[in-house]
């Protein structure tokens, strides 16, 4: 228990020195309108890239396997947040369906 504890404070230190580190050194300066645009787009990669680790679960046998209550929460919230146009209806709009689909299955 302690050891994870430890490792827990580590990285938590860690993750903080990298940001007060990125905050520091990147602070007034100006950058190109290229690199500003890749920054931009980091955030939505990153979320893409953690919706599609959860859509596609690895099975015992090395293959991928798709979850369809996480795929259909996925696209349950898109549709929804493209219709209604409203972040927190459209999340519970996802987790109910996730829910539902595993309920059913």
């Amino acid at each position: 228990m302690i050891n994870q504890l430890l490792f827990i404070g580590v990285l938590a230190a860690v993750t903080y020195a990298s940001r007060l580190l990125g905050l520091t050194v990147m602070a007034g300066r100006n950058l190109s309108p290229a690199v500003r645009l890749y920054f931009n787009y980091v955030p939505a990669a990153i979320m893409v890239a953690l919706i599609i680790k959860q859509i596609f679960v690895p099975s015992g046998g090395g293959h991928l396997v798709v979850s369809l209550p996480v795929l259909a929460a996925c696209l349950a919230g898109a549709a929804a947040i493209k219709l209604i146009k409203k972040f927190l209806p459209s999340i519970v709009i996802g987790i109910a369906t996730g829910l539902l689909v595993r309920f059913l299955l």
